[in-house]
């Protein structure tokens, strides 16, 4: 039969131990979710808020001339990651567009960059490079004479 052997004193030492390992790891997993927020914040949304509150009235007067203008758009990705844009009103494709288009990605991992299109045989529009793979945010600025429609699409 063995003998059973008596727990020894908890010493000061094993306080600091136990102290030592618990903070260990939280500093550890504190460091880790800090990169993390780090590699992936695509910054902010605004410079100043109380610069863009100026122009809140502008805004809602151009998104409200925008809505009047009654174009529906469409943008799609094709099987050859060919963007393809159809903007139409009243259910027929709207002619005579001029598109400023950049793409960007949605973290800013990459620079943003124009995107340029021609005239498909459909009345749409497609877009002369095809899409890299992964998400992105295709913002769109639609013209026809003094007319203008802007429009921001996420893709994959």
């Amino acid at each position: 039969m063995t003998e059973k052997r008596e727990p020894g004193p908890f010493t000061g030492r094993h306080a600091a131990m136990i102290l030592v390992a618990f903070f260990g790891v939280v500093i550890g997993v504190n460091m880790v979710m800090a990169s993390f927020a780090l590699s992936t914040f695509g910054g902010t949304v605004v410079d100043n808020s109380y610069v863009a509150s100026q122009h809140y009235n502008e805004w809602l007067a151009r998104a409200e001339a925008q809505d009047r203008l009654g174009w529906d758009e469409s943008v799609t990705v094709d099987e050859g990651r060919h963007v393809r844009l159809t903007v139409r009103k009243d259910g027929a494709p709207v002619k005579g567009l001029r598109i400023v288009a950049t793409l960007r990605h949605p973290l800013g991992q990459t620079p943003a960059r124009a995107m340029r299109f021609a005239p498909a045989a459909d009345g749409a529009l497609r877009s002369l490079d095809a899409l890299p793979a992964g998400r992105w945010q295709l913002d769109l600025s639609v013209h026809r004479g003094a007319d203008e429609a802007r429009y921001r699409v996420d893709l994959q």
